[in-house]
């Protein structure tokens, strides 16, 4: 099994004015995250906007996220969908060269029971020639993957190795990294919570903000997982408005500002999503400017 721990960057898909995939700024943004110290890269997630990627693009992004990477860090590629035969159909025809392993984000829309959600996994985790990363986000696919659910996956299912953690339900959380096999990982699917996360156990973070500040963030998770507390809180709470800045009218609308004014790449997404709005913009101007001065 790959090691996936400390921070990965749920990456975005950078576009042009003619809402193309801009390769160039995808560049930019890959070599500043790797520069900036994060552990590993999450390709063709909800960041990346991927439901509004065509299946070229999709190859053509994680092919070129996995060139520029070139070996210096693991990339992880997204392959989820509430229609489980599409997901494995999607495995099967990727190339997974390059590739450490797969986030699979839990069904949407269709609402399975917790039997479902099991069995879409368990079908997955038999066809991927790669391990998997489960990524309960019930915020965006109205379908909780519930602690017990997590664990029989966990120790029915041999090849998932891990879990996306985004319920931002601490209780549930503690739960599973109580009762978990040996070697399964629990990342953290929300910035904000990522630093009492690990404080009970969990294994680090798949994050949106280190899409902008990857070396602060990825040293306050570091500082954590090493049980430095009170170096990560500073780094936490220096970072604390700016998070909450990110998501105040969605992702990834938030982090694209914030990397427009960082001059990373443009803040041009794909309908239905749409821009942050001017006072919003202001804000994240002023608190990235004051981040970067501090």
């Amino acid at each position: 099994m790959p090691q996936l721990s400390g921070t990965g960057v749920a990456l975005v898909t950078p576009f042009n004015a003619r809402h193309e995939v801009d390769f160039d700024a995808l560049t930019r943004l890959i070599n500043h995250v790797i520069d900036g110290g994060v552990e590993f890269l999450v390709s063709l997630g909800t960041t990346g906007e991927t439901a509004t990627l065509t299946k070229a693009e999709k190859k053509d992004v994680l092919a070129h996220t996995v060139r520029i990477a070139a070996g210096r860090v693991p990339v992880v590629a997204g392959f989820g969908g509430n229609n489980t035969q599409g997901v494995i159909d999607d495995i099967h025809h990727a190339d997974l060269d390059g590739i450490a392993a797969i986030l699979s984000v839990s069904p949407y829309y269709n609402k399975p029971t917790q039997e479902g959600i099991f069995r879409h996994y368990k079908a997955i985790s038999e066809a991927s020639p790669l391990p998997v990363i489960l990524y309960n986000v019930p915020g965006r696919t109205s379908s909780n993957i519930t602690a017990p659910t997590t664990l029989r996956i966990a120790r029915e299912c041999p090849n998932v190795m891990g879990m996306k953690e985004a319920s931002g339900n601490l209780e549930q959380c503690m739960a599973i990294v109580k009762d978990r096999p040996e070697g399964f990982l629990v990342t953290s699917g929300e910035d904000a919570l990522t630093l009492p996360m690990i404080s009970f156990g969990m294994d680090g973070v798949i994050s949106v903000v280190a899409n902008a500040f990857p070396r602060e963030y990825s040293n306050m998770v570091r500082f954590s997982l090493e049980g430095r507390f009170e170096a990560a809180a500073r780094l936490h709470f220096a970072l604390f408005d700016i998070i909450n800045l990110l998501f105040a009218e969605g992702n990834p609308g938030g982090v694209k500002c914030a990397l427009k004014h960082l001059r990373i790449c443009d803040d041009h997404m794909r309908l239905p999503l749409w821009n942050v709005s001017p006072e919003l913009d202001a804000k994240m101007a002023k608190a990235i400017d004051a981040m970067v001065r501090a």
